[in-house]
């Protein structure tokens, strides 16, 4: 969990995902559904989907113990060369290095490495290895990381406190704050489409499960339709829709950012006296449904449950987040 999130947003789910789920064999045993449902709020949904797998395998082919070395750890899905480190050296003390950005920082200021990070990973994580002490490797671990997070930060790092600073290139040349060096930043693409929030005479809402893989894969979603450069039109977009009923369009434009491209989504939304034949599932309870955070929004937007509008955009009700392009 965090990966990706800070302690203070995890702390509430981590309590409540082990209450739920206190062995890896119960976690095995869960639907899906609940696990995603269970992990909506924070982003990045392959983790869940992964840890999930991963649960799994731990269970069946491993008999429920946790391999102990980095390279059996990456068998296990979802886990690379950062998490395989992480958990050998710290949850078994195992001489592996764990190296995050705050590591990446930290080593490339001491070795006053000059490429870019994603360039020079491979150098960085050889570096990193080499560091690592016999024993108590994952105090080492944690240590590296804390470093890079409170004293060799990404800005005004607190040299003169640094435990580093006699052994640190970076600082000797007075060129600290300019490392790491980035690579150029992409550009996002914007992409645009319309989504369609159907209620029934009980409040339910429409929703429909994504694909497996891929984006946001196994969430739920209102029915949403494609997404190009442009919005499509009124009359483009009742052709997008589920099914024919009474489609009207909110004022206000639902914005999200994920890590490739940003999305703009106009909602249609239609009152129904009568269920029409369309496979999906009527939600009244929204709340324990497994949404990510766009689909949250345009629901929110689609049953009138708005942000206030900005004083100089009132016709644009807006909201922005970051996520992975598989939603992780």
């Amino acid at each position: 969990m965090l990966q990706q999130t800070t302690v203070a947003a995890v702390a509430s789910y981590y309590r409540e995902f082990l209450r739920r789920w206190p062995t890896v064999k119960k976690l095995a045993a869960a639907p899906l559904d609940d696990v995603l449902a269970a992990w909506a709020g924070l982003g990045y949904y392959a983790r869940a989907r992964n840890l999930h797998k991963a649960a799994k395998v731990v269970a069946g082919e491993f008999g429920g113990k946790f391999p102990d070395t980095a390279e059996e750890l990456r068998k296990l899905p979802g886990i690379g060369a950062y998490t395989s480190g992480a958990i050998a050296a710290i949850a078994f003390d195992r001489q592996e290095a764990a190296i995050d950005a705050n590591a990446d920082r930290v080593l490339a200021r001491l070795y006053a490495i000059e490429e870019p990070v994603a360039k020079a990973k491979p150098r960085l994580q050889a570096l990193g290895r080499a560091l690592v002490p016999e024993k108590r490797a994952g105090d080492f671990a944690q240590a590296l990381m804390d470093l890079g997070a409170t004293l060799c930060t990404p800005k005004r790092p607190a040299c003169l406190s640094c435990p580093w600073i006699e052994g640190c290139q970076a600082c000797k040349r007075g060129i600290q704050e300019r490392l790491p060096m980035k690579g150029q930043e992409r550009v996002r693409p914007m992409k645009r489409g319309a989504a369609f929030v159907a209620r029934d005479a009980t409040g339910a809402v429409l929703l429909v499960k994504r694909p497996e893989k891929g984006l946001l894969g196994a969430m739920m979603q209102p029915p949403l339709g494609p997404w190009t450069e442009k919005f499509p039109s009124t009359k483009e977009a009742l052709l997008q829709a589920p099914f024919r009923a009474d489609w009207k369009k909110r004022v206000g434009v639902v914005r999200h950012g994920f890590t490739h491209f940003e999305l703009e989504i106009e909602v249609y939304v239609a009152q129904l006296k009568m269920r029409p034949a369309f496979e999906g599932r009527w939600v009244n309870d929204l709340s324990i449904a497994p949404l990510p955070t766009i689909m949250r929004k345009i629901l929110d937007h689609g049953t009138n449950k708005l942000p206030k509008q900005s004083p100089v955009e009132p016709s644009r009700a807006t909201v922005t987040s970051i996520e992975t392009p598989d939603g992780r």
